[in-house]
């Protein structure tokens, strides 16, 4: 931990360069000269943290050495971000006053110039005025000096603990290819019979039965896959047949009523459970949502042994479900299991075999490699050290995965972390060994994710700007601070800290959760540094916490005010927020905490925030997501080193600080599902450090000259991800061609959603997005809600885009020839209500390609199709008279999914689709389509019998004399897959949407 803290601090300290600064800025009291020696110290120390590191577990000594040493190194990293900002501000206020501009860059022919690693500024010290030349000699000099004591005391300490200087390097990333280096994990090893056991318990009524609900507890240590077990039965299909609903909720301690309640009512309802605090409420809406009905309710990870808690659950429960009713528990704790259910029916997950754990090592350590015999063989003594338990078993295999020398195996074999008597589970040893041989920065990044609460669905995105608000992801080069933050994640989820994912189309994950051992474990390591407090009843006052806590997270707080009178710690770096309902943050809150780098408060009903939230002036990263604010203080626009902001689902917010400008670290600007958020104030287009920015609402602003207008993206060259909303009169300049695109300089953008939300004619929304011209290196589009009848003149340019989405194009009746794009891998179609052939225009066929000689392929990487809501679609055609033998034209050869939904007038499919290599077909509310694809006797089933998977939902006609036989299940099926709403704009694809309830 302070191994990874230090190595950041180096790297910021050597981002300051002293050689050019000017004598008339030249620190009093040798300042440069402590910074150099503090740094010299910090190389040194640094050279034994990782024997210091791992004899802390058994050394109190040697823990408090490393607690001074870390907190000396966070004061230091405060000062240097301290002399970085007060800089930056000097530079952003003399902007201030000439107007503004959209760089900070100095004319370096006039002044000497000192660059500070800031995001993609570079700030001088000639310019800065006579105020912050004074702070710069005399306040930051003697905390400089001070600091530098003070470590120089701690350096000669170490001197008597006779640390081992190590020398071992770490690579920052192992060897990896993009989609194949995540395990399937799908093949469970030693599992079957207690699975066979727990469904037959689940399935079988029983006369022993306490009033129709029968409660089974899964008990064992940590570490067993009581989880893994649970999750098997609760997906058996078997089991999904036998119960009307089925919920699963995460427990864990503490054992929350109210919000196993509401879980259990969102589970059913699908949506929000009642607006109260009273436990009563919620017992009685949980009792009616299940009422008459069959469920299977999973309660993993329960901790308590409060019979009184689990008794006023259980009641309701009871009285209102159905017979052959189950709860499912899993938990560490006998006691847990004699209070919660029926001895004879507790099922004991003892360890697993030799060879199970072996087998599970060798899947993880082996997977897309060849086997070494001589690997194997120091594996099995390894995988004997597992001593049965999964978890230990799949972390060292994803450990060694990356690890071809023999020598590395046997380091792993005889490291001393096996001999550790003071590490509190057994499972902690297999998580340490992976975790020491993590480089320091990806270190750091696990380590912050204990800020989450068990359970929780991690947002990748999410978890990424959080590390770079800690400042974790420092880049020597180039390479931009979220790609570092990409491959850290990856790092982690190869070696299995990281666990059920969800994954986009293209097989890269979106979130994710951590075992709850794993947080056991990162708790273990952090217990002096991140803290997480339980706050309950009417005093939401936070308790004062020790001078070493810097990360703070709040749960269950209740409804009212948000204060810290008794706060004793003042270096906090981030305060989380979860599960809690605040209504007032108080001003003393951000006067107390000005080293803040995080702050996440949302989810509550915060209608004002106090202006002293511009005195957090280190802070990185802010939620204000999900709170009912209508603006924000003008304070906002202060916090010069803030680089994420998110606001989403602010429904109310009406709009934004217009010196919003003033934030030129801003990377990432979230607004999606502020709906009466019209415009975006003018200086936005002066953030050129901003990489998303996920809704830009153009054409609504009441004073057209502080709005944002189309043509202020053209400086944000950064942009990565853009979202564009037209909600009003817009006026675009035609008259250039090309070169007025404001986009098509950015050759960084690869995510781009163009929607339209205003009535306005065929011509106008033609221009339009003729004029967003986007640049050929786009690789994800989705346009919604165009009025023109044909495509933008640009689209066919895009010989690099991926991913397609088209809808509620209303007046379109012909749809453009898509099978030209060369690189398109996923296409969706939906609610063109004008369309009522396909035909081969849309392949891209001309008479010229149909009768050429040399072969040609149409949509040469398409793999995933869907047309959906095409309510006026009749014909479906392919290449007609087309010869199979000889034919040039090869169509879709990558095709692996094809979904038509609710297109009611469709009859037939075109010819070309037994030739494709289609796995999955889904047919849904296609009445007529569906009587011609019955097996067998359908007259389009020959081109579809060639296909494994296929679903084909009943026709709508209720008086079909076919009920049952349009319905084809092959073997192993899959389910359709849910599609969001067309009206909700939330079906631009993944990565360019953020996903509203995961952070």
């Amino acid at each position: 931990m302070a191994e990874a803290l230090i190595s950041v601090l180096l790297e910021q300290l050597a981002s300051v360069t002293y050689q050019h600064v000017g004598q008339e800025v030249k620190l009093v009291l040798n300042a440069e000269k402590d910074v150099q020696e503090f740094e010299a110290n910090l190389k040194v120390i640094g050279a034994v943290l990782e024997d210091a590191e791992l004899r802390q577990v058994r050394d109190a000594n040697v823990r408090n050495w490393l607690e001074q040493l870390k907190d000396v190194s966070y004061k230091m990293d405060n000062v240097v971000d301290e002399w970085k900002t007060e800089i930056l501000k000097q530079q952003v206020e003399k902007q201030e006053e000439h107007g503004g501009s959209t760089s900070l860059v100095t004319d370096k022919k006039k002044k000497k110039a000192v660059c500070f690693s800031i995001p993609s500024s570079c700030f001088c010290f000639g310019q800065v005025g006579q105020v912050s030349r004074v702070i710069l000699r005399h306040e930051i000099a003697h905390k400089i000096k001070s600091l530098n004591e003070n470590l120089d005391v701690i350096a000669k300490q170490r001197e008597t603990y006779n640390f081992r200087i190590t020398e071992r390097m770490i690579s920052e990333q192992p060897e990896r290819e993009k989609t194949s280096s995540f395990v399937d994990e799908s093949i469970i090893f030693g599992r079957d019979q207690q699975k066979e056991v727990l469904v037959s318990k689940l399935l079988n009524e029983s006369s022993q039965e306490e009033r129709g609900l029968l409660v089974i507890p899964i008990v064992g240590m940590g570490g067993m896959g009581k989880t893994t077990l649970a999750q098997l039965a609760f997906n058996d299909e078997d089991v999904k047949a036998c119960f009307e609903i089925k919920i699963w909720v995460c427990v864990s301690d503490p054992f929350d009523e109210i919000k196993i309640a509401k879980a259990i009512i969102e589970g059913v309802k699908k949506d929000t459970s009642p607006n109260s605090d009273e436990l009563e409420t919620f017992l009685q809406c949980m009792s009616k949502s299940i009422e008459g009905m069959k469920f299977l309710l999973v309660l993993d990870d329960v901790w308590t042994e409060d019979q009184g808690k689990w008794e006023k659950l259980k009641l309701p429960l009871i009285q209102s479900g159905a017979h052959g009713s189950r709860i499912l528990v899993t938990t560490r704790k006998q006691k847990v299991a004699d209070m919660m259910g029926a001895p004879t029916h507790t099922i004991y997950l003892e360890r697993l075999s030799e060879q199970n754990c072996l087998s599970i090592f060798n899947r993880m350590a082996f997977y897309n490699r060849d086997k070494d015999g001589a690997l194997e063989a120091i594996g099995e003594e390894i995988a004997k050290k597992c001593k049965g338990l999964r978890l230990a078993a799949k972390t060292l295999g994803s450990l060694l995965r990356y690890k071809k020398k023999r020598k590395e195996w046997q380091e792993v074999l005889n490291s001393k972390i096996w001999d550790l008597e003071e590490v509190e589970q057994q499972v902690f040893q297999p998580l340490l060994l992976s975790y020491f041989d993590l480089a320091p920065t990806v270190k750091r990044c696990l380590l912050y994710c204990v800020i989450f609460p068990k359970d929780h669905l991690i947002d990748k995105n999410y978890l990424i700007e959080l590390w770079m608000s800690q400042d974790y992801l420092y880049s020597k080069g180039n390479t931009e601070k979220e790609i570092i933050g990409q491959r850290c994640f990856d790092n982690l989820a190869m070696r299995s800290f990281f666990q059920d994912f969800q994954k986009d189309r293209d097989g890269d994950i979106l979130r994710c959760k951590m075992h709850d051992i794993v947080h056991d474990f990162l708790q273990y390591l952090t217990q002096h540094e991140c803290f997480t407090m339980e706050v309950k009843g009417g005093n939401n006052t936070i308790k004062p916490l020790g001078d070493e806590i810097r990360h703070l997270t709040l749960m269950l707080t209740p409804e009212g005010p948000l204060s810290c009178v008794s706060f004793s710690s003042c270096d906090l770096r981030t305060l989380a927020t979860f599960d809690s309902k605040f209504n007032v943050v108080e001003s003393t809150l951000f006067s107390q905490l000005k080293h803040l780098r995080t702050l996440n408060l949302s989810g509550h009903c915060i209608e004002v925030l106090p202006e002293e939230i511009g005195e957090l002036v280190h802070l990185r990263f802010m939620d204000l997501s999900k709170n009912p604010l209508k603006k924000l203080p003008n304070a906002v626009c202060n916090l010069y080193n803030l680089q994420t902001l998110r606001l989403n689902w602010c429904r109310v917010l009406e709009s934004l600080p217009q010196s919003m400008g003033k934030l030129i670290n801003l990377r990432h600007l979230y607004v999606w599902g502020c709906s009466q958020l019209k415009y975006l104030p003018k200086g936005i287009g002066r953030l050129t450090n901003l990489r998303r920015l996920d809704r830009c609402p153009v054409g609504g602003g009441k004073d057209d000259d502080e709005a944002f207008k189309l043509g202020d993206l053209r400086n944000l060259d950064q942009l990565r991800v853009l979202s564009i909303e037209i909600v009003g009169d817009v006026k675009v300049d035609v008259g250039e061609g090309e070169k007025a695109s404001p986009l098509g300089n950015k050759q960084q953008l690869s995510e781009l959603s163009i929607s339209f939300d205003w009535e306005d004619g065929e011509r106008r929304s033609a221009e339009i997005l003729n004029f967003l011209r986007p640049h050929p290196n786009l690789e994800y589009l989705s346009i919604n809600g165009y009025n023109g009848s044909t495509a933008p003149n640009w689209l066919m340019s895009l010989n690099n885009l991926r991913y397609l989405s088209l809808g509620g194009w209303n007046k379109c009746e012909v749809l453009p020839p898509l099978g030209r794009l060369a690189s398109l891998e996923t296409l969706f179609l939906w609610a063109m209500k004008g369309v009522k052939k396909v035909g081969v225009e849309f392949l891209g066929i001309e008479k010229e390609t149909s009768s050429a000689s040399s072969c040609i392929t149409l949509f040469p990487k398409l793999k995933v199709l869907e047309f959906a809501h095409m309510w006026e679609w009749e014909e479906w055609k392919g290449v007609e008279e087309w010869k199979e033998e000889d034919s040039h034209i090869t169509i879709m050869p990558c095709l692996s999914s094809l979904q038509i939904l609710h297109c009611y007038r469709l009859k037939t499919l075109p010819d070309f689709l037994r030739k494709t290599p289609l796995q999955t077909l889904d047919i849904l509310r296609c009445g007529s389509l569906a009587r011609g694809c019955r097996k067998g006797r359908g007259k389009e089933w020959p081109k579809i019998s060639h296909i494994p998977n296929i679903k084909i939902y009943p026709p709508l006609d209720s008086d079909s004399d076919d009920k049952g036989e349009g319905i084809v299940e092959a073997e192993d099926a899959v389910e359709l897959p849910e599609r969001p709403s067309t009206s909700d704009s939330d079906d631009d694809g993944e990565g360019i949407v953020e996903a509203e309830d995961a952070v």
